[in-house]
């Protein structure tokens, strides 16, 4: 049998500091009092911590899962009809939105919300810089400029106070991202755009069922966007929705969504497509898909949240980790992803890099995340095109001038030296998974020392 843990013996031997790395010690025993190999970090040859597989994701059951995939497959009806609009309905109201319209996909949804918020050439949208490429994709394509807004980098969300020193004349909306499952300050971000007569889009494509003061992500805003692409945690390979209460707003969305065909309001005496629309329907075997795993998702989103606030308790007092802070409004986080900051200083100088491939060693996946989005060349490209130089004067397109105006030294941070990210698909994993990804942090913590000398 093992020999009780002294706990002083542990801090000495660990050369670990404050009262957090010591809670919770029995979860760490395996490790701490295990072989020399087991003590010894993966990434210089020692055991790793976890060797068992993890959650797979997307789940499928095919016995539980296939029957209504297979009865829309078996139909013939694989166009948008029946199967695409109960889900429609049905998300609709599992958010407490008026109106749900289903699209191809997340980006999509942003690009048909922003259009028909009539946002355009010369508009200017404040915009989330740490985000996926998608959400200033959606910008571009509308042809308004990008504003880029600097990160909180305790919540790894757009920094709400920062918001209105970028507001200008051309500002005509504000495009919040609720980026990794964790809500953005909305409080903060409708006060601003109320004052200004913004439109808030929210970017929700990572934030199923997260909630602010018990509202629904996505329908705080004028509208809200969703992305169902097939690693989020509600998946259908690919697709997405738009959700609001405003329905001369829905109804325009519904018509652009399909070449501008006349639909409820608009054009309804006009046989003939009617606005300048183009095709982003959603097919019925997708949505099928959709209506299989609908009924899981509460459960799945309770059990990330629990799992995630128990890791975030086993982790929070190791030294040089600083996890995720939720804004003391939010009721519920969807924790598509469960984010940290790495602090090097506290590693010993071990590059995030060399933790990484350490973290990975010891079996538990985990990624850098982001890159920064205000200085790549696909700006530069939008800007070069024949459009945004008939739309905009030449110092406007000075790609070097837009890049020092559109500075986020905090999101620079998050993205190259301090962000981590554990995947959602952990998440669904019993406390004891929880466990083995502390354990992993901890160990490469009290061996910090041995792998910076390595950098490996």
């Amino acid at each position: 049998m093992m020999e009780p843990i002294d706990r002083r013996k542990f801090l000495k031997t660990n050369a670990l500091i404050g009262a957090g790395a010591v809670a919770g010690l029995s979860s760490f025993t395996p490790w701490i009092h295990g072989s020399s190999d087991v003590s010894k970090p993966a990434l210089l040859g020692g055991t790793p911590i976890r060797t068992t597989p993890w959650p797979k994701w997307p789940q499928w059951d095919k016995d539980r899962d296939e029957e209504l995939v297979l009865k829309v497959l078996r139909s013939g009806v694989w166009s948008r009809d029946k199967v695409v609009q109960e889900f429609e309905a049905k998300w609709a109201e599992t958010l407490g939105a008026k109106r749900c319209l289903t699209v191809v996909n997340g980006t999509n949804a942003l690009i048909a919300a922003l259009v028909q918020s009539k946002i355009g050439g010369g508009d200017e949208v404040i915009v989330s810089s740490y985000t996926f490429i998608a959400t200033i994709v959606a910008i571009l394509q509308t042809g308004a400029m990008p504003v880029f807004v600097d990160s909180d980098p305790d919540t790894f969300q757009l920094d709400a106070t920062k918001i209105e020193e970028k507001v200008t004349p051309r500002t005509r909306a504000i495009l919040p991202v609720h980026i990794l499952g964790l809500p953005a300050d909305m409080g903060k971000i409708m006060d601003i755009a109320q004052r200004h007569d913004l439109v808030v889009i929210e970017d929700a494509c990572q934030a199923w069922l997260a909630e602010w003061n018990h509202k629904k992500a996505g329908t705080i805003g004028h509208a809200g966007c969703f992305s169902f692409q097939n690693s989020k945690n509600l998946p259908m390979g690919e697709g997405g929705a738009i959700v609001s209460d405003d329905d001369d707003f829905m109804d325009r969305c519904f018509s652009y969504h399909s070449y501008g065909f006349p639909y409820g309001n608009i054009g309804v005496t006009n046989v003939s497509a009617v606005l300048a629309g183009t095709k982003l329907r959603l097919s019925e075997y997708q949505a099928a898909i959709g209506l299989t795993l609908l009924p899981r998702l509460d459960g799945e989103t309770l059990l990330r949240s629990q799992n995630a606030a128990y890791l975030r308790g086993k982790i929070e007092g190791i030294p040089g980790i600083s996890p995720y802070v939720l804004y003391p409004e939010v009721t519920r986080a969807s924790f598509h992803l469960f984010p940290f900051r790495y602090h090097r200083e506290a590693f010993h100088g071990m590059s995030r890099e060399v933790f990484l491939k350490a973290l990975q060693a010891e079996g538990i996946p985990c990624s850098s995340g982001y890159v920064p989005l205000n200085d790549k060349l696909y700006l530069k490209d939008a800007f070069e095109s024949k459009n945004y130089q008939k739309m905009y004067e030449a110092k406007e397109l000075d790609f070097e001038a837009f890049i020092a105006k559109n500075q986020c030294p905090e999101t620079d941070l998050l993205c190259q030296q301090t962000g981590v990210w554990i995947f959602q698909s952990l998440l669904l994993g019993s406390r004891q998974d929880m466990d083995d990804i502390a354990n992993a942090i901890q160990k490469i913590q009290a061996n910090s020392a041995a792998l910076a000398r390595h950098q490996v």
